[in-house]
């Protein structure tokens, strides 16, 4: 068979072009044959590989790709933050708020001259909207009670504080986007180290200073779920343990490190130093490590799901270590006891799953006892049986004592002992040795506090708590209660 030579017409450019070509030659040839030069992103119809016939036209589309900045307003947003220092009734503007502005960068696709898409590619926000900040009042008449130290609260994701009676309320944090997770005074009240959610990651660390009307300081870490404990000593240092974020429950994999991180003067954070890098953590380790300073500063008690122990500070080295039996949780959650230490640093007080009450296996027993366990070693002391999984001891401050002469120990009592997961608790206090055990809160009949860890005042006279979304104190000797809030809001409460 004898291939012929013959025209084609192609299309190009805005114009015809015509090409004689052997019989047999592909359009890629006839392109060629043409003199026309393809770019790396034009179109030809039919492919290149195809045979150039005379009964069809050649079509060629130019494609290029531009790269276009634009400037976009970011609206800012209004909030409405319930407040108790204004009246009921009544709104105030806290916060003007101000557009922000940010910087878009498009892909801009043409074709044969004429734009057919356009699509983002990068993102910078040249300035970050302020949002609107009205406060609604929801002031009420409850009885002004003096308070030392420095009192915060969380109250719809914004801090407040109270300083020297509970009538003195200030502003910490108005952004409404604190989300609990840590939320702790520095020893001297002087500073808030306070977790806010992030656009990336679950959220970041900021520090508000309590003193003054000063710009927040962010501190460089982010994904603490945990809380972070700050150490007793000079200078003030935050010990803290990480995560990772993750689409699977519980939203995060824990890394179970170890992070020291320094406040210096004005609140300026030091590099934070990884005392312990990124490990396991045992049995349930996904579920993270929590740690509490020792009184003196030098070491550091940790809890996991299977066990607690004592680890130097400045070199992570452990001590001591105590297992303690896992509980298995029906959902996405691990059991982590709570503990405190006691002022001499030679007890940690916390809590130890108890054996088998009948045929469940270990991790299902519904027991729970209150324990102090010697650090230098020693059988642990059962101080009180059946408590209940979240009772949280907590030991007064050790640099004062209650009415005596002698520190105590605050924590929760289940109502419901072998139910402690569902149950709601009754506050309790009693010696070091477990003796004197009383109930301070609420009175028989009412309804019990949600699970929490409540606070000592700086004096060991009082305790703070949340009950029934409101903060509220009570004098430890003579069981007298108060609320210092009426919003229904709260969520967490330090004292320092």
């Amino acid at each position: 068979m004898t291939l012929v030579p013959h025209e084609v017409s192609i299309h190009a450019d805005g114009l015809q072009h015509s090409a004689r070509v052997e019989g047999g030659s592909t359009v890629a040839q006839a392109l060629a044959q043409a003199g026309l030069q393809l770019g790396a992103l034009d179109r030809v119809s039919p492919p290149l590989y195809a045979l150039a016939s005379a009964a069809s036209d050649i079509v060629v589309v130019r494609v290029i790709e531009e790269f276009e900045i634009e400037h976009a307003t970011l609206p800012y947003t209004q909030q409405t933050v319930r407040s108790e220092m204004i009246p009921a009734g009544t709104q105030r503007l806290l916060q003007a708020g101000h557009n922000g502005l940010e910087e878009v960068t498009y892909r801009v696709r043409i074709e044969d001259g004429l734009e057919v898409a356009r699509s983002p590619v990068r993102r910078i926000v040249v300035e970050a909207p302020v949002p609107e900040i009205v406060l609604a009042g929801a002031q009420t008449q409850t009885a002004t009670i003096n308070l030392a130290g420095t009192l915060a609260y969380l109250e719809t994701g914004s801090a407040w504080m109270m300083r020297g009676n509970s009538r003195e309320r200030t502003a910490v944090a108005i952004t409404g986007d604190l989300d609990g997770r840590v939320f702790s005074l520095a020893p001297d009240g002087a500073w808030l180290a306070a977790s806010r959610t992030a656009e990336s990651g679950l959220n970041a660390l900021w520090l508000y200073s309590t003193l003054a009307a000063e710009t927040p300081i962010a501190l460089g870490v982010a994904d603490v779920v945990h809380p972070a404990a700050w150490s007793p000593t000079l200078p003030p240092t935050l010990a803290l343990s990480t995560v990772d974020p993750s689409q699977a429950a519980p939203g995060w994999k824990a890394d179970n490190d170890l992070i020291l991180l320094s406040i210096g003067i004005g609140g300026q954070p030091a590099s934070p130093q990884q005392v312990l890098p990124p490990q396991v953590g045992g049995r349930y380790g996904w579920w993270g490590t929590s740690y509490v300073w020792s009184p003196q500063g030098e070491t550091l008690a940790y809890r996991r799901p299977d066990g607690i122990g004592v680890i130097d500070g400045p070199t992570g080295r452990t001590l001591a270590s105590f297992p303690v039996t896992p509980y298995v949780s029906p959902t996405d959650w691990v059991w982590l006891p709570g503990l405190s230490w006691s002022p001499d640093g030679r007890f940690i007080y916390t809590l130890a799953h108890g054996a088998p009450l009948g045929l469940e296996i270990p991790e299902s027993s519904p027991a729970f006892d209150l324990v102090a366990i010697p650090v230098a070693g020693g059988a642990s002391l059962t101080l009180r049986p059946r408590v209940g999984m979240f009772a949280s001891p907590v030991v007064s401050p050790p640099r004062e004592a209650t009415s005596g002469g002698q520190a105590q120990v605050a924590f929760l009592q289940a109502l419901q002992p072998l139910e402690s997961e569902s149950s709601s608790y009754r506050l309790m206090v009693m010696d070091l040795d477990g003796s004197n055990a009383r109930a301070l809160f609420p009175s028989e009949g009412e309804g019990g506090l949600e699970a929490q860890s409540v606070v000592w005042s700086p004096q060991a006279t009082h305790l703070a708590f949340v009950y029934r979304g409101d903060a509220w104190v009570i004098e430890v000797s003579t069981g007298l209660a108060q609320p210092l809030t009426a919003s229904g809001r709260v969520t967490a409460v330090d004292w320092r």
